[in-house]
């Protein structure tokens, strides 16, 4: 588990390494902040239907094998990117084509991965292991953000990308060394063509009809778990009406706070150390639960509609540190309940799923979140977003309370009652 937390932080550091590069990128090869939107939407659309498939495939098959050709795809995918940089030759037309790509083989490479770490520790320790992952990821982005301008400074804009391919090749070669723990939860891969039901009929191949399944039984469970709607709700309404922070506290810092690019970067700094806090503190769990992930996304959206409503920038940073401790200890416990409720042979397909609804959300929210800006402000926006998540959050407790109510018992001194079928129904 160390070995995969120290791959996993050079691979996060690389990963934000390129990303922070490949904005300016494209603002230097078109100079449309439309066009850089769009390389980000481009990459992340695969994930919309590609994910039913991916998340199938790392239940199909071994996942250390998996998970280490997805990131040596990945990394050859960076140093392509890296020598058409260097050698002048990188248009739109083939850093989008590169952008799809990526997004394709993340497609199989997200669920592997995070299945894999869970596959280094005692089932006990699941969420912990995902809290250390929660951890990894922000410490990668603070340094990658960093190392960033360092390198394209010094190395120029190639470097970056020749970076991020050297953190996938890094990843790639631990695994095989990897480990599972003892009392780890395993793959189960026999499990998964046992669960499928045999198929007869002329003209379609084994094959695809244990695919066709495999998909469907991820589908299935996925419906009928009211623990993973009740978690894609909570989910979807604080990624649109919040979270959205760099958007939102970047024009009320700029605008009403009347601040200007030093001041965001200090609420951002604040941000990404609240979300390490906030990942320590995630660690400590033993029990995540929906009601958990709730509470904590209820307390959030409270929090931002106070910061909404600050008169200061100082009373603002002293806000935002819980607003990034309660999101990332929420997302932590989210992202456990995720990876533990679905049995083991249906938790790469759980993922895939997640990843293409969650695409839904990350690629509607800014547009849905920027419009209600235009309309009633930032602070609007932070209100109102906060009031509509803690109100929805309070309306589900209040539905799952109202229909989990204890039944009457209806009782007579000789426990003789007639027609006892009859009042029992109407109780």
């Amino acid at each position: 588990m160390r070995w995969w937390s120290v791959a996993n932080f050079v691979s996060n550091a690389g990963t934000w390494m390129q990303l922070t590069v490949q904005n300016l990128l494209v603002l230097q090869i078109t100079g449309s902040a439309a066009a850089t939107g769009l390389s980000m939407s481009v990459q992340a659309a695969p994930a919309l239907l590609v994910s039913l498939l991916g998340g199938a495939a790392v239940d199909r098959w071994p996942r250390k094998l998996t998970a280490a050709v997805s990131q040596a795809l990945l990394g050859v995918v960076a140093f392509v990117t890296a020598v058409l940089v260097a050698l002048g030759r990188l248009d739109m037309t083939s850093l989008m084509v590169l952008a799809a790509v990526t997004g394709t083989i993340a497609t199989v490479d997200g669920p592997a991965c995070a299945l894999l770490g869970n596959d280094l520790v005692p089932k006990e320790d699941v969420p912990s292991a995902i809290g250390v992952g929660s951890l990894v990821h922000n410490a990668g982005r603070l340094v990658g953000a960093a190392l960033a301008g360092v390198a394209v400074g010094f190395l120029g804009t190639a470097s970056a990308y020749a970076a991020n391919g050297l953190s996938f090749l890094f990843v790639a070669s631990v695994i095989p060394f990897l480990r599972p723990a003892p009392g780890a939860v395993p793959q189960a891969a026999a499990g998964v063509r046992a669960a499928i039901p045999k198929q007869r009929g002329a003209g379609r191949s084994v094959r695809g009809t244990d695919q066709d399944m495999t998909v469907r039984q991820g589908l299935a469970f996925f419906a009928r778990r009211p623990r993973l709607l009740a978690l894609a709700c909570v989910t979807a309404v604080s990624a649109v009406f919040g979270r959205n922070y760099g958007l939102t506290l970047a024009v009320l810092v700029t605008g009403p706070l009347a601040g200007g690019a030093g001041e965001f970067g200090t609420v951002s700094t604040v941000l990404a150390v609240g979300g390490i806090l906030g990942a320590v503190l995630g660690a400590r769990m033993r029990r995540p639960s929906v009601r958990i992930v709730g509470v904590l996304a209820a307390s959030g959206a409270l929090l931002q509609v106070v910061a909404g409503l600050s008169p200061s920038l100082a009373v603002l940073l002293v806000l935002v540190l819980p607003m990034a401790v309660v999101e990332s200890v929420s997302d932590t416990a989210g992202t456990s309940v995720l990876q533990t409720d679905p049995p083991a042979h249906l938790r790469g397909r759980v993922l895939g799923i997640w990843g293409s609804i969650g695409t839904v959300w990350s690629l509607g929210g800014p547009p849905a979140l920027g419009l209600l800006m235009e309309l009633a402000g930032a602070r609007g926006a932070l209100v109102i977003g906060g009031l509509i998540i803690a109100g929805s959050i309070a309306a589900g407790f209040a539905l799952r309370a109202r229909r989990t109510a204890p039944r009457v018992v209806l009782r007579t001194e000789g426990d003789d009652v007639p027609e006892r079928a009859a009042l029992g129904t109407a109780a």
